[in-house]
């Protein structure tokens, strides 16, 4: 039983920083939850019983094996899509949400939106850098883990890592010298 409730303090513990990740990624709220919701189960159901400190690994890789199989099958269904008469331009069109833009009533309005701006920056940037950068970047410097975590999750090699992490922290300075 104490398992369980390890393992809910975990994904509770990675749940935002996850839904954060995906939606980076994957510039949608619905599919990012969708995402990261199955993420946990998976986990939870296939790996709950490994030693908490595989967690964290097993989790961020089954993460973006998610996120992308939605990258895949977005592209085929716009494929099939692209092909049917009829297709309408404005698919995209969403319904605001009011509550969005209601003030939080924090301290400093100009500084919040001087960060506000930098992390939206932050996030084109890091959507403009390839998938694996991206995900080198993210898990190394947003998650915290170290090289040998990040290679476990990214399932590839030490070495690779460290390459991924540094063109995309190369890349990011170029892009955000003067903000960052």
């Amino acid at each position: 039983m104490e398992q369980s409730v390890e393992l809910n303090h975990f994904l509770a513990g990675v749940e935002r920083r996850a839904l954060r990740i995906a939606e980076i990624s994957l510039r949608d709220r619905d599919d990012a939850l969708d995402v990261v919701q199955g993420a946990m189960l998976r986990l939870a159901h296939s790996y709950g019983t490994r030693p908490a400190v595989e967690w964290r690994p097993i989790f961020h890789r089954i993460l973006y094996n998610g996120i992308r199989d939605c990258q895949r099958r977005r592209s085929v269904r716009s494929r099939i899509f692209a092909l049917l008469p009829g297709r309408r331009q404005d698919d995209d069109c969403e319904i605001a949400d009011p509550l969005e833009n209601v003030a939080d009533g924090a301290p400093d309005p100009a500084r919040r939106v001087m960060a506000d701006e930098a992390m939206r920056r932050l996030e084109r940037a890091l959507a403009a850098l390839p998938a694996r950068q991206q995900e080198a970047f993210v898990l190394r410097c947003l998650e915290g883990m170290d090289v040998a975590e990040t290679a476990a999750a990214m399932g590839c090699s030490e070495g690779s890592v460290k390459t991924h992490y540094f063109r995309a922290l190369q890349a990011l300075r170029a892009e955000l010298g003067e903000v960052w």
